[in-house]
């Protein structure tokens, strides 16, 4: 018998070794989106996904959209920072 695994560890390999780390990266992105970017701009947020790399945030506030379509570069620093490395390479606002 082998040294024993972190739990952790032990799912993050699986996940590599199914080639499923980035959706799984991608889902816990989307489910954590209220905590990195607070209930305000969560409660007012309709859709949100990813696809090719890039996040898609639908808001149904006009001002909150036009001020978080000039902090999409902060937005990536806040999800990198969240996750310890980039799962998107951009964001889109809608």
């Amino acid at each position: 018998m082998g040294e024993p695994e972190l739990v952790g560890n032990a799912i993050r390999n699986m996940l590599k070794a199914y080639h499923i780390e980035d959706k799984f990266d991608e889902a816990n992105l989307v489910a954590s989106w209220e905590n990195v970017m607070g209930p305000a701009i969560a409660k007012r947020t309709s859709k949100i996904y990813i696809k090719d790399k890039k996040l898609f945030v639908y808001l149904t506030s006009a001002p909150l959209r036009h001020e978080l379509n000039m902090s999409r570069d902060r937005i990536l620093v806040l999800l990198t920072k969240e996750f310890g490395k980039p799962i998107v390479n951009e964001v889109i606002i809608k």
